[in-house]
């Protein structure tokens, strides 16, 4: 089995990001729009769980069990040791699946789940979203909620910061759809930036939309996290604006992630996974 493009970037992604200052807050964004959401309790399923944060905070929430997915076996390997340590083990399942894949690979086990999150940017790694929609869909109960952060294709902060830096290519990445991006740890692959009326179509026929919320409308990129970390009152003032405004049109969709909630319709023909 070949490596995948994030396995490079297991061992250092809870460094480089999920500590991080930046990277802490837009996270704590994140959960508060998980926290209404989903349900407390039940079987979720986390797709693209990374090193398994946020599946670890759904089980501290109250999660009966979460089923997290990765395509990077690094990742998988890194989130089952944390999960080890926190003494959530029991209640964590963890699996390997390509979302690119899902029309030939299994579906997770325990469907179907009461809810499901797929967090920053996992699905910006597809060039079409649709067919994973659909598995999704099979995977989880009617009614039930799906929230997606995604990279959407303008964030105001990456714009302005890039072009008073005299880099217009990089103000404008988000453009260039399918471009490879470079990864730490030395992978490479290509990202889509989806606007929010595209997922919202790629989506319709097994989901229902129900809100965007921005997620770094107002705070920094965390890749800017040791450029303005230094600076607390400011970041106080950007989350309180945060806080007010990234629900709000324009801001929820000119952040460095938009926060999506959909719900499974409760009609419709799928009823069992790929595989199933």
């Amino acid at each position: 089995m070949s490596g995948h493009p994030f396995d490079g970037a297991a061992a250092t992604y809870d460094r480089d990001f999920t500590a991080t200052a930046l990277g802490r807050l837009h996270r704590e964004r994140v959960w508060r729009v998980l926290d209404r959401a989903l349900p407390r309790g039940g079987r979720l399923l986390d797709l693209g769980c990374g090193t398994g944060e946020d599946a670890l905070w759904l089980l501290g929430r109250g999660a009966e069990r979460v089923v997290g997915c990765d395509a990077s076996s690094a990742m998988l390997e890194t989130a089952r040791a944390k999960a080890a340590a926190a003494g959530l083990g029991g209640r964590l399942s963890l699996h390997r699946l390509d979302l690119a894949r899902v029309d030939t690979e299994p579906p997770p086990p325990g469907t179907p789940f009461d809810g499901a999150l797929a967090n920053f940017g996992v699905l910006n790694c597809l060039p079409d979203r649709r067919p994973t929609a659909t598995a999704v869909a099979s995977w989880l109960a009617p009614g039930a909620p799906l929230v997606v952060v995604i990279m959407g294709p303008w964030c105001a902060w990456e714009v302005a910061w890039h072009l008073l830096r005299g880099d217009p290519r990089a103000a404008l990445r988000r453009r260039r759809q399918g471009a490879e991006v470079r990864l730490p740890g030395g992978g490479r692959l290509p990202v889509w930036y989806p606007s929010p009326a595209v997922l919202r179509r790629e989506l319709a026929a097994d989901f229902e939309p129900a809100g965007t919320v921005g997620i770094g409308a107002f705070l920094p990129p965390p890749y800017l996290d040791r450029a303005t970390t230094r600076r607390p009152r400011l970041l106080a003032t950007l989350g309180r604006l945060e806080t007010r405004l990234a629900g709000r049109w324009p801001w929820s969709h000119l952040a460095d992630h938009l926060a999506m909630v959909f719900r499974r319709r409760r009609s419709g023909n799928q009823e069992t996974g790929p595989g199933g």
